[in-house]
């Protein structure tokens, strides 16, 4: 087609479009601006690409930033109250080495006190002579161990102890008791009254005087050992709740380095007196526990001894009183001061009434005193 040709005309669908013949030098750079175009086109895309993980980046920086933030705002909270904790700990340590300061010498008081009344003790005693019992002595035995009650047992001890008295006799200085193996001989020479009594080259009219020496009293001692409860004394002072100090306590015998110890189901605590009942969960907890007579106490790096021991209930069964009265005893009365010693006039009393000629017959025990007094106990006839 050349520059004179008619324009290109065509119809479609009812719709007349006519192309224009156009010089070469138009038609490619018509090409080269839809080249270009489509170039911008990409650089577009390219960019609404961009732009969108741009947004996308900085949307998830920003969540990280809160992130960030939130644990920056725990972690100085954490800090915040480690140095809380820090300085009340300090608090209470100084305060623990203060009491025990002022316990160390308020203690160092009390020995320097007790060191004088003991020296002012010993220094009566001396002048004294003896020391004198007052309080009747006790002759314990054990009888035999009591079956657990019911079909399931609970763990605890049950022991039973016979316990009778040992009654008291004062004997006087120039007195001798005799206890002899027939009760016959001793009333007969009871009876018989004075005897004339050879104490090496010498003689003594000695009197035989019946005595009683009052009432003793027997009982039966039913002791229990509880399986799941232990005393603990020795606490030490702390300048802490009590609840804190049951929370310690808790966790300190939890697990026992004297034992398996366990679950503790009730702790009953006196800070005055500074001791503790301490119930255990499981049946039978104490028995290695209570081994362990003083017990470790961990507190604030610090390392106390706890005195640990059994639980123990007790009442009495089966009291009654019986006489004083000794049937085979007599007391010999009126005996001379000799040079000899005690011993040597001891074993002349003794043969002398040793001898069926002088009444007597075969002796159990004697005791004599030829200076001062003694104390002799008297216990029931099996």
């Amino acid at each position: 087609m050349d520059s004179s040709s008619p324009p290109y005309v065509s119809e479609d669908n009812g719709l007349r479009v006519t192309n224009p013949d156009l010089p070469d030098a138009s038609k490619e750079e018509m090409e080269s601006l839809k080249q270009e175009l489509e170039k911008w086109k990409e650089r577009l895309e390219q960019a609404e690409k961009t732009r969108n993980d741009l947004q996308l980046s900085k949307s998830i920086a920003e969540q990280e930033y809160v992130k960030i933030q939130h644990e920056l705002t725990e972690l100085k909270d954490a800090q915040e109250k480690l140095d809380k904790e820090s300085a009340m700990s300090k608090a209470v340590y100084e305060t623990e080495l203060c009491v025990l300061d002022h316990d160390n010498s308020g203690l160092k008081r009390d020995i320097e006190k007790l060191k004088e009344e003991l020296a002012a003790c010993c220094s009566a005693l001396s002048q004294d002579g003896k020391i004198k019992k007052r309080v009747a002595e006790m002759k314990v035995e054990f009888s035999h161990m009591e079956d657990t009650e019911g079909d399931i047992p609970d763990m605890n001890t049950r022991c039973v102890f016979s316990i009778t008295t040992r009654i008291p006799f004062k004997l006087n200085q120039n007195q001798a008791l005799l206890t002899l193996e027939d009760e016959e001989v001793a009333q007969r020479l009871t009876k018989m009254g004075k005897h004339t009594v050879n104490l090496d080259g010498t003689t003594a009219d000695v009197k035989v005087v019946p005595f009683t020496v009052g009432l003793g009293v027997k009982f039966e001692l039913h002791v229990t050992i509880s399986g799941k409860k232990i005393n603990v004394s020795e606490i030490p002072e702390l300048p802490i709740p009590d609840e804190w100090m049951r929370d310690k306590l808790e966790l300190n015998f939890y697990k026992s380095e004297c034992g398996e110890g366990g679950g503790v189901e009730n702790i009953r605590y006196d800070k005055r007196s500074r001791t503790a009942v301490i119930t255990f969960t499981r049946p039978g907890a104490t028995a290695s526990i209570a081994r362990c007579t003083k017990y470790p106490f961990y507190v604030n790096g610090r390392c106390h001894k706890l005195s640990v021991s059994p639980r123990t209930d007790g009442h009495l069964e089966k009291l009654q009183l019986f006489s004083g009265i000794s049937t085979k005893t007599i007391l010999l009365k009126g005996i001379k001061e000799t040079e000899d010693d005690e011993e040597s006039v001891q074993d002349m009393i003794e043969i002398h009434f040793q001898k069926p000629s002088n009444g007597g017959g075969e002796t159990e025990s004697i005791k004599y005193v030829s200076k001062g007094a003694t104390w002799v106990y008297f216990e029931e006839d099996a």
